[in-house]
């Protein structure tokens, strides 16, 4: 097992250094050779998470666990695209998450087991949970990728090259992943509150109350571009604070109660 963590991390680590080189140079970094190293990664932590989360007493997704499958649903969507990415400083980010992401998993090793066997309406919202989770994610990172762009440019520390999209193709492209993302999170808050009894009350509450409320930050960030227009800063802010108020709904108290209190 322990093995297994070793490999995952090294092969992710040779897949950072593959894209971290040359990584605003024209020609680009070895996008073949990232995606190989990339493949392999991604192939071993899908191997690491099925031996951490399925187990005989059920599905363990301790908050390790989940922060790890999310991750690994991140680099898996980034790996597979890119070739297809013109701009790679996301990239970096994610595959040095995905690493921090399994580390986690063998020092932080925590259990929090259920079973979805019986419940597929609550299996059903967790699915849609994570889907919209690793979307908005993705898009707070692509977020982040255009404010690098916009500050190098602005300093003239980046040119723009043949290679290089519009910011405004950038931009749309935001837009999508968000767009994307508030539709999983909208059937994510409706499947909660249909499968999921009192989901006001306990430890449920504070996450659909965090979740509405990052629902309610994409939605004014839509009208706002869709009505008079929306500055590409300030769609990065809302971008990132939508972001923020996901990973407190997913993870804050889960943290609290399982790293803190219990630990």
């Amino acid at each position: 097992m322990l093995g297994c963590f070793v490999l995952t991390m090294m092969f992710y680590f040779v897949a950072l250094l593959f894209v971290s080189r040359r990584l605003f140079h024209v020609s680009g970094p070895n996008r073949p050779l990232a995606t190989a190293t990339g493949a392999v990664a991604v192939m071993l932590h899908a191997v690491v998470l099925a031996q951490a989360i399925f187990t005989p007493e059920g599905q363990n997704f301790s908050v390790s666990n989940v922060f790890s499958l999310v991750n690994w649903l991140i680099a898996l969507t980034f790996t597979v695209l890119i070739f297809r990415l013109k701009v790679m400083v996301v990239v970096p980010v994610v595959y040095c998450c995905a690493i921090v992401s399994v580390g986690l998993m063998f020092l932080i090793p925590s259990t929090y087991v259920s079973h979805f066997d019986s419940h597929p309406a609550v299996l059903a919202h967790v699915i849609l949970s994570l889907m919209a989770f690793s979307t908005l994610m993705i898009a707070a990172l692509y977020a982040i990728q255009l404010w690098v762009i916009l500050n190098k440019l602005k300093t003239k520390q980046l040119i723009k090259t043949p290679s290089m999209p519009p910011l405004l193709t950038l931009e749309k492209q935001l837009y999508q992943l968000v767009i994307m993302g508030m539709v999983l999170l909208s059937l994510s808050i409706g499947t909660g509150f249909i499968s999921l009894n009192n989901i006001f009350v306990g430890g449920m509450g504070h996450k659909m109350v965090l979740s509405i409320l990052a629902w309610w930050v994409y939605v004014v960030m839509l009208w706002q571009q869709y009505s008079k227009g929306c500055k590409i800063r300030t769609a990065i802010i809302y971008t990132l604070s939508g972001a923020v108020l996901i990973f407190l709904a997913y993870f804050a108290a889960r943290i609290v109660n399982e790293l803190i209190l219990i630990g």
